[in-house]
């Protein structure tokens, strides 16, 4: 897509490279010691999406990802977007007959594993019965046979944005379903329906650019990758990423982050507020706590309140196929 369409377009692969031109110097996102303001997190995502089209990946093609939550998930996922490719999320706790499942329905050409799942990812290939192109994030140095390492996009010579003929109503990513009453159903996202979905989170969920928000669930699933994480790059906020739901972790990093806002599942407040470290740590900085995937108790809402006073808190609900907001419990109504 060139020209005036391209210019007109409003697609995931867009939204980065906008936040950056509006604050490219602040925060975009964090992980463990690695932080990317807005606009080096736009050149690196250029940079991957060129490592990705140098290996043959093309608009339309399906690419896999299979990764706990890392920042090589999220550059991957854009650049894919970017590039006009079609990410499929998997979920890193499936075996590798159940990845081979989504690999052969989804009819992906490649797959992006994190190091230490490349094995149950070679077993889910052998069962597929063709070749995929292999990329992985090697973590510890070294090399993989048959493995692209993208890594080397942290110095990939092309920063240019590419090129792709993918539209707003085109599929960008098929996310799969839990599969809990019948095989795992893959979800058809477009950019349109997503983007829709962002502006209906943001305004009733009082999402600001100002806000600094901890991303603890895994990105795999439509909740934290586009109710939290997707919304907050598109309006220009700071995300800090959590390889997962850790407890002491979590409230860390709320003190030392001055978290404004998070997403948890009811089970994971509760073993938040069960934790030792709760009235240890200042959680002054948060002012919005979100929920949802299951039932809140009453009583955890009335202690949330009353430990967290001032909070505003937020129950999203939907499914993956609704792209995948459909309804917001606010804070008056709570």
């Amino acid at each position: 897509m060139h020209g005036a369409d391209a210019l007109r377009r409003h697609g995931i692969g867009d939204l980065v490279r906008r936040s950056a031109k509006r604050y490219p110097k602040k925060l975009a996102l964090a992980f463990g010691d690695r932080r990317w303001t807005f606009s080096e997190l736009d050149l690196m995502v250029n940079r991957a999406a060129n490592l990705f089209v140098a290996h043959k990946i093309a608009a339309g093609n399906r690419v896999a990802i299979l990764s706990r939550n890392t920042d090589t998930f999220v550059i991957a996922y854009l650049a894919l977007a970017r590039v006009g490719a079609v990410s499929v999320p998997v979920n890193f706790m499936l075996g590798a007959e159940e990845i081979a499942y989504i690999l052969a329905h989804s009819g992906a050409e490649a797959i992006l594993a994190q190091d230490a799942l490349t094995s149950v990812a070679e077993q889910a290939i052998g069962s597929v019965g063709r070749d995929l192109i292999k990329f992985c994030s090697i973590e510890n140095g070294g090399e993989k046979a048959g493995w692209i390492d993208v890594r080397g996009w942290d110095c990939w010579p092309n920063a240019d944005e590419p090129s792709n003929s993918l539209g707003d109503d085109d599929v960008v990513q098929l996310m799969y379903t839990s599969g809990t009453e019948s095989k795992p159903k893959g979800a058809m996202m477009t950019s349109r329906s997503l983007i829709a979905q962002y502006v209906s989170v943001i305004v009733g969920g009082e999402m600001t650019t100002s806000d600094v928000e901890v991303h603890a669930l895994p990105l795999y699933h439509c909740a934290q990758l586009h109710c939290f994480l997707t919304p907050a790059l598109y309006l220009g906020s700071t995300s800090i990423l959590l390889k997962g739901p850790e407890p002491a972790l979590l409230l860390q990093t709320i003190e030392c982050e001055r978290v404004t806002k998070m997403f948890l599942p009811p089970t994971v407040w509760i073993s938040l507020l069960r934790h030792p470290d709760f009235d240890r740590r200042d959680l002054s900085s948060l002012r919005k706590a979100y929920y949802g995937a299951a039932s809140m108790p009453v009583e955890v809402l009335k202690e949330i309140g009353e430990r967290l006073p001032g909070v505003r808190m937020f129950n999203f609900y939907g499914q993956t196929e609704m792209s995948p907001n459909a309804a917001i419990l606010g804070p008056d109504d709570h």
